[in-house]
């Protein structure tokens, strides 16, 4: 049993003052405001839910900042960008994968997130032949997530084509590769090696995009069983769409809505090239948009609608995706920004009686858990512990209360006000400071000898 005591809290009917947080079992027994603080309680300046960080390439992170010159295209682009992105995936072993993914869910918990999404598509050896042990790969995510604490949604990804016209995979692909029977066999390795984690893992699928996946095999993945979360890249670029046009005789997310079955259980990675038609049509099935704004900023992917989504009665949630750089406030920050960009305007995500920064946690707390399949993203008894603490000691905080602190330290401030940080009820981040943090920082700096030299 843990106890906490926040002098400000954001409970799920708002904000309240002085209040007792218990959690036992890695869920909160109870919170209650205006209470005196108990002997033993860890005293925190202001307590928030941690959203769930809901799209991670994880191995991504090692590449970060090293694809930012122009190559012998004329004009790059994320297509240039993807094919050094293979190059780079074809030399990391399952010893690299699993420090470099503990490296970063220590920074995604250290940043303020609770918990991790892994869409997981790294399976086989360089060439293309599986691991004697198929989920091998899917292992070492697992793995890296028992050294965090971070709470872990593992997608293993089906990846079947080059392309919507069937070609086979090219090299920097074939590590993806499976047949429905391989695929069925690694979903249950991954979920084997998930038994080695806290009960708070979970399980779910993600067949990569329709590029990558022929429109029969989507009733493969939804046929084998799972009940978790169902994530799925969807209208990222605008090449993309057209090939999807072509190939299927509609856009994307018009084909997605026509042809799936699409809800609750589904989160649509990116959607940054959708119609407003499409952008209401997505909004009313109840799926979660996934939004990668760095990332997608740093690849030119387009900007996701924002204003038309949420006003359509839209569930979004945030992820890293690339893990270029992975701050909570900073995606909430280039997401609102981009809207203003697009639109000359100013606080475009803002509600009634909710603040910018306000409005969009209260969203990516939702959307992120829903797209976890987590059971997170309110203090409230029952929920996991899944918290985040700030602290209000320095000069842009201090004195600020509410939707007024979050905004500053949103827009002005960064992810260094972040102090304390519990996924599940384990107690990862003290201090700021993640307990295992030079631990993990010299896994990561062992795996990284010799492997950027592919870039």
């Amino acid at each position: 049993m843990q106890m906490i005591h926040a002098g400000q809290a954001l409970l799920p009917d708002g904000w309240a003052r002085d209040v007792a947080v218990m959690v036992e079992g890695g869920r909160i027994a109870s919170a209650r405001p205006g209470s005196t603080a108990e002997p033993g309680a860890q005293r925190v300046d202001v307590l928030l839910p941690a959203p769930s960080n809901l799209h991670s390439h994880a191995f991504q992170r090692a590449m970060a900042g090293l694809t930012e010159a122009r190559g012998p295209d004329p004009a790059d682009s994320f297509w240039t960008w993807r094919r050094l992105m293979f190059r780079f995936l074809d030399r990391l072993d399952p010893e690299q994968v699993q420090a470099i993914a503990a490296f970063v869910q220590m920074e995604m918990l250290e940043a303020g997130y609770g918990a991790s999404v892994e869409f997981h598509y790294l399976h086989h050896q360089p060439g293309g032949v599986p691991y004697d042990d198929l989920a091998e790969m899917s292992a070492r995510i697992a793995a890296g997530a028992d050294i965090s604490g971070i709470g872990l949604t593992l997608l293993p990804v089906l990846y079947r084509q080059g392309g919507c016209d069937g070609r086979a995979l090219a090299p920097g692909q074939v590590r993806f590769g499976c047949d429905p029977d391989l695929y069925a066999r690694l979903v249950a390795g991954a979920g084997a090696a998930l038994k080695a984690l806290p009960d708070d893992a979970r399980l779910g699928l993600a067949p990569h995009s329709l590029r990558a996946v022929p429109p029969q095999a989507l009733a493969e993945v939804t046929g084998l069983g799972i009940d978790g979360p169902i994530h799925m890249h969807l209208a990222e670029q605008m090449p993309e769409v057209q090939e999807v046009r072509a190939a299927l005789g509609a856009r994307p997310v018009e084909w997605a809505l026509e042809n799936i079955d699409l809800g609750p259980r589904w989160c649509l990675i990116h959607c940054t090239q959708m119609t407003p038609g499409e952008t209401r049509a997505l909004a009313a099935t109840g799926a979660v948009a996934g939004l990668c704004p760095i990332t997608e900023s740093n690849l030119g992917d387009g900007i996701f609608d924002g204003t038309g989504f949420l006003g359509s009665g839209g569930r979004i949630g945030l992820g890293s995706d690339s893990n270029l750089r992975i701050s909570l406030t900073e995606e909430i920050r280039v997401l609102e920004h981009s809207q203003r960009l697009r639109d000359r305007g100013r606080a475009m995500l803002a509600a009634p009686g909710r603040s910018t920064a306000r409005r969009l946690l209260d969203e990516v707390l939702t959307g992120g858990a829903q797209a976890a399949g987590r059971d997170c993203g309110r203090i409230a008894p029952g929920a996991l512990a899944d918290l985040l603490a700030l602290d209000t000691g320095g000069p842009d905080l201090e004195g600020l209360e509410g939707d007024r602190l979050l905004d500053v330290h949103v827009f002005a401030g960064d992810d260094r006000a972040v102090a304390e940080v519990w996924s599940a009820g384990r107690h990862v981040v003290t201090g700021g400071r993640h307990i295992r943090h030079d631990e993990i920082v010299a896994g990561y700096r062992r795996a990284l000898a010799g492997l950027r030299e592919a870039l």
